[in-house]
């Protein structure tokens, strides 16, 4: 008995001790982390520092690329090249969620959508269905666990995300090699094309890892942002009736719906760009839900910020949420009104810094137009093809981590439209219709 007291009180000092080592440790990086605040303030401005809201080092991501080669990935010819790919990549989806007798998780589906748009289209890798399907799955283990804490040990998130990495780059690296082999033919050059003819014009043969990496990296962009944008454009689709119907109106009117199909040869850059309500209407979707909460910069010059200096050299967050939710040229800002964006109203136009979905001034995001075409594009088909409705009694909560989506996923059951834009019945449903 007297032992195992003794135990207790051993444990207890030990657990005391860890406690106090913890806070003194915690106390002294503070103190460090504020004398380097301190230091780096500029000594040529008069104004004080502000005391900060972190107390600790913000560590922040960034990812560097060649700015000409993205240029070219993301223009207008680029764009124009991809669209029939991702009208097509849409079209086969929507239609396996509309055979589905089940209602899907939408936000799970969209990114399988976008996963899959990024290595059909922009890598263009002819990847079977079966094979394309690891990928993905293998690929969200790796998501997931991006942002694990760096400590390797058996079992945590950060070995699973190394391993998932690891997997991922194997068979993207036969990807690689089997397009680069391919003799057939194609009708448009796809980013990695580009990728690979502006290393050459540079004078530099890449290397497999640097075409893994960069790869890997239009994955990610092309990812997680757009399968958000795409579940909250679907959500207010299905909350505001009256915006998918004025969409289909526009649609009729501009020559590309008629008698319930899609026009062929009306799906033009051009065409697209040229719908005034639906360009309003993902304006909305991304002001309301975007998709991230803000992004970073380094000031490159000294200023003043409510009588604080900012000195140059320091990182900056800004946030893209609570700047939308706070710009007095937005009205009603809680409310979904496509319209605020019309002519009549125009209310991004009122400043230069109210509305910034993709960041803003010269590193806003390179892939924004591809990411608003995609977007587009999803919603000319939803409009035009799909019957949807909610799956659940009520809407689903919102979380803003680590992107925007719905805690739930949003349970939807998806239904074909014929040309004459009548429910088209699956064979069970045909053969129950046919014996009533």
């Amino acid at each position: 008995m007297l032992f195992a007291s003794f135990d207790l009180v051993s444990a207890l000092a030990t657990l005391a001790a860890c406690l106090v080592s913890l806070t003194l440790l915690l106390a002294v990086s503070q103190q460090l982390w504020q004398l380097r605040w301190a230091a780096t303030r500029d000594k040529t401005c008069k104004l004080p520092i502000p005391k900060g809201s972190m107390g600790f080092p913000l560590i922040g991501e960034t990812f560097h690329w060649l700015l000409q080669v993205f240029s070219k990935i993301f223009s207008h010819e680029a764009l124009e090249s991809y669209l029939p790919k991702i009208q097509l990549v849409i079209k086969d989806t929507l239609r396996a969620w509309s055979s589905n007798p089940e209602s899907i998780n939408v936000y799970h589906e969209a990114q399988k959508l976008t996963f899959r748009m990024a290595i059909r289209v922009l890598l263009g890798f002819r990847i079977p269905d079966e094979e394309l399907n690891r990928l993905f799955e293998v690929y969200q283990q790796f998501v997931e666990n991006v942002f694990s804490l760096p400590v390797d040990l058996p079992f945590s998130g950060y070995r699973r995300g190394i391993r998932a990495r690891e997997t991922l780059q194997k068979g993207l690296e036969k990807a690689i090699q089997e397009k680069l082999q391919s003799t057939q033919g194609k009708d448009y050059a796809d980013a990695l094309d580009i990728l690979i003819e502006s290393g050459k014009e540079h004078g530099k043969e890449l290397t497999m890892q640097e075409l893994k990496d960069g790869t890997l990296e239009l994955i990610f962009a092309a990812y997680a942002t757009t399968a958000s944008a795409s579940t909250s454009l679907i959500m207010q689709l299905l909350k505001h009736p009256r915006v998918l119907e004025k969409l289909r109106e526009e649609l009729r009117s501009k020559g590309i719906l008629h008698n319930g199909c899609i026009c062929e040869g009306s799906l033009r850059l051009d065409n697209i760009n040229s719908l005034q309500y639906l360009d309003c209407v993902i304006k909305e979707v991304l002001r309301l839900f975007t998709p991230i909460s803000g992004g970073y910069r380094t000031v490159l010059q000294t200023f003043e910020l409510d009588g604080f200096q900012i000195p140059k050299g320091w990182s900056v967050m800004y946030s893209i949420r609570d700047t939308h939710d706070t710009a007095p040229v937005f009205k009603d800002v809680d409310v979904f009104d496509p319209d605020r964006f019309g002519q009549g109203r125009s209310e991004d136009k009122d400043g230069r810094f109210h509305y910034l979905p993709f960041g803003g001034g010269v590193r806003t995001c390179l892939g924004k137009h591809l990411a608003k075409l995609f977007l587009k594009a999803l919603a000319i088909e939803l409009a035009s093809t799909s019957r949807f409705e909610l799956a659940t009694r009520t809407f689903p909560k919102i979380t803003l981590v680590p992107v925007v989506h719905p805690v739930d996923g949003l349970k939807v059951k998806f239904f074909g439209l014929d040309s004459n834009q009548n429910e088209i019945l699956t064979g069970t449903d045909a053969m129950l219709g046919a014996t009533v």
